[in-house]
């Protein structure tokens, strides 16, 4: 549980009263009650108005607005400010701005606009979230911390050169270990003292803005470093806040699948997961879904925080289309299916200059309740407060697995070849989707999760295998567990240095074939997945595309094989039982049919149910508390679509009227049932 002082779903979002005047809070207090708005993110970019100065620290503003929320009702995340150091810093103090990629020094402006490893930055930002925490430690109305925000990008400094340096030091020990680990023999790389290394940017080893390398084990690392550096200027203020406030949970806003930091690692160091959910007008669902359930697995499945979303549309896409009528209220249900314990906005009042002037919010430009908007987060404000403690807390308890690694995506970017074509997160998405689609539960987890709880685990494109990581998957297969690969996984090590002695390297073994070559082909250029007989709900031909393992079978059996090429007859599908388990190997990237009845297979298999049967574009999602299973039933079609439940009856927790047997739901609706 968050806290006991607000023992609901929190409902609120960004409020900048810096931005307005004393007429404007007022209308805010009595428009934010007016939508059950209880809980306030503030000073998240305030650094300038509290330190002036070195030397000088300006609480009274917010002071002043703690208390006048406090008054109404109204509970504050607590934010360090520290996402955008002040103008007079930059000025003072040029180590604290960033160098980019291409070697410039940058100049103020902006956000993130700070070096990880300035001593300034860290000197002042640490220093300011102390005095945050020590004079606010009492104060009732403040729930939960939340440090910096949506940290982003990296820095090629000297300051980040010798903190680098100092990093690699404490990873490799000894110079020869690292020139091992980046085979720096290639090209005539060889270090022999650690000043030699220089950070790998447009001015060294990367071009394209980093998305090539000559070098990926220097290049993965430099991404490591940058992550690391990152994490612990949060942890440095995080410290400085538990001095004060050891029980008050401390956050910082992550951006999902957001491609330059390691979440994994930032997980374990945060007291609860908060993220921004911005899918397009175009995002498939299932990928918002997917994205949520990632964000639940950074910590094992404890739930999140929606910290951001929009309440009607973005500013910064090409085509920022609105939320049609009830999306928002939809979408923000979804987030709570899958783990988020908090509905949050940005932003509670559209700023009136600036960059975000045009994204949407609580309290539109035309400053009064009687907009569309507002009356949906007035009527979601009125359903969560009926809803109280009911799901707080819950939990999802999958038995599908599926493995997501944000270093593994660094390496798969980084490697000159086979093909750009090759979309790691895209691959993933395809299996997480095939399960969505029949409303089965599924845990999105790191490679050092523990797989005792699962029946089927499944690792897409498992390129980088990381030390200790085969062995936890032929531990789980022996004892019984489904696993499932594809191609281009097992081919190299943490360091991207292949694994010798034949591909998929470590995971040969378990999966019982051999990859001799790996042929890239445009995607549109297909291949078939060809089935001489029936197995499952798999038969006849599949199309598949981009990469294609031409593999040999060395204890596996084949299932499927490919249709064409000089390679028509090799296997294309295999399965390995290994232990008292099963293993199986995808040599190629099939279309979305294959892996819908690979999955529906493998479900019978493992004898795996849908949560209910429904038509296609409503999702059933559960979460579990004291006995209790909370079926959320979303409608994300247009239209009223049908669902089926046992003849038991179940109560909406929202409207309160009851379901059993084939049941409707309207459009863009959403259902909370349970059990009577």
């Amino acid at each position: 549980m968050l806290s006991k002082k607000l023992n609901k779903i929190w409902y609120g979002g960004d409020y900048n009263p810096e931005q307005w005047d004393e007429e404007v809070w007022k209308e805010d207090n009595r428009l934010f009650k007016l939508a059950g708005i209880d809980l306030a993110s503030v000073n998240i970019f305030a650094w300038a108005l509290i330190q002036p100065n070195e030397t000088t620290y300006d609480f009274t503003s917010l002071d002043q607005t703690i208390d006048r929320l406090y008054q109404d009702g109204i509970y504050v995340c607590l934010a360090t400010s520290t996402a955008a150091h002040p103008a007079w810093m930059a000025k003072r103090y040029p180590d604290i701005r960033r160098v980019d990629f291409e070697g410039r020094k940058r100049k103020f402006g902006g956000r993130h606009n700070s070096c990880p490893n300035s001593p300034t930055y860290l000197k002042y930002a640490s220093q300011l979230a102390g005095k945050l925490a020590e004079r606010y430690k009492d104060h009732p109305a403040v729930l939960a911390w939340h440090v910096s925000n949506e940290y982003s990008g990296y820095c090629y400094c000297d300051h980040c050169e010798k903190a680098f340096r100092v990093w690699l030091k404490k990873k490799y020990a000894r110079i020869e270990h690292l020139n091992q680990a980046w085979n720096t023999a290639f090209w005539g790389h060889t270090f022999y003292d650690w000043d030699e290394i220089v950070v790998p940017n447009g001015l060294s080893e990367e071009w394209e803005n980093g998305n090539n390398t000559n070098f990926q084990g220097i290049s993965l690392d430099y991404r490591r470093f940058q992550s690391d550096s990152l994490l612990e200027t949060f942890k440095l203020e995080r410290d400085q806040i538990k001095k004060h406030t050891p029980d008050i949970p401390v956050t910082t806003n992550l951006m999902g699948l957001y491609p330059e930091l390691d979440y994994f690692k930032w997980g374990k160091e945060m007291d609860v997961v908060s993220w921004d959910n911005y899918p397009q007008i175009d995002t498939p669902v299932s990928k918002t879904a997917m994205t949520h359930e990632l964000m639940r697995g950074l910590r094992n499945g404890q739930p999140f925080m929606l910290m951001e979303q929009t309440p009607s549309q973005q500013n910064w896409q090409a085509y920022n289309a609105l939320k049609r009528p009830g999306v928002m209220r939809l979408w923000s249900y979804q987030a709570i299916a899958h783990g988020a314990d908090t509905v949050q906005f940005f932003q509670l009042r559209r700023s009136r200059g600036a960059t975000e002037k045009y994204h949407g919010a609580v309290i539109e430009h035309v400053g009064h309740e009687h907009t569309r908007v507002f009356n949906e987060v007035k009527q979601l404000g009125e359903e969560l407060q009926l809803l109280g403690d009911q799901i707080i807390d819950s939990r999802t308890n999958a038995k599908v697995a599926i493995v997501f690694d944000y270093e593994n995506r660094w390496a798969i970017q980084l490697s000159s070849g086979p093909s750009v074509a090759l979309d790691y997160e895209e691959e993933v998405h395809k299996y997480y989707r095939a399960f969505y689609d029949r409303n089965v539960p599924v845990d999105m987890i790191g490679v050092d999760a523990d797989l005792s709880q699962y029946d089927l685990v499944i690792a897409p494109v498992l390129y980088m295998m990381k030390a200790g990581h085969a062995d936890r998957l032929k531990a789980f297969v022996k004892q019984g567990g489904t696993f499932v690969t594809t191609f281009f996984s097992g081919i190299v090590d943490e360091n991207d240095l292949v694994t010798l002695g034949g591909y998929p390297g470590e995971l040969r073994e378990l999966v019982g074939i051999w990859a001799e070559e790996i042929d890239a082909l445009e995607p549109s250029i297909k291949n078939q997945i060809v089935f001489n007989e029936d197995y499952g709900h798999l038969s006849g031909e599949y199309q598949c595309s981009t990469l294609f393992d031409l593999i040999h079978a060395e204890h596996a059996e084949v299932l499927a094989s490919y249709g064409k090429d000089f390679y028509q007859g090799m296997p294309v599908l295999t399965k390995n039982k290994f232990g008292q388990g099963t293993a199986y190997y995808v040599a190629s990237s099939p279309e979305q049919d294959f892996i819908t009845d690979f999955v529906a297979t493998l479900m019978t298999e493992n004898k795996l149910t849908p949560l209910l049967d429904s038509d296609q574009g409503v999702e059933v999602a559960v979460r579990e508390k004291e006995g209790k299973r909370y079926l959320f039933v979303l409608n994300h079609n247009h239209t009223e679509a049908k669902f089926y439940l046992p003849e038991t009856s179940y109560r909406n927790l929202i409207k309160g009227n009851e379901y059993h047997g084939e049941s409707r739901i309207a459009g863009h609706d959403v259902l909370i049932l349970v059990e009577k």
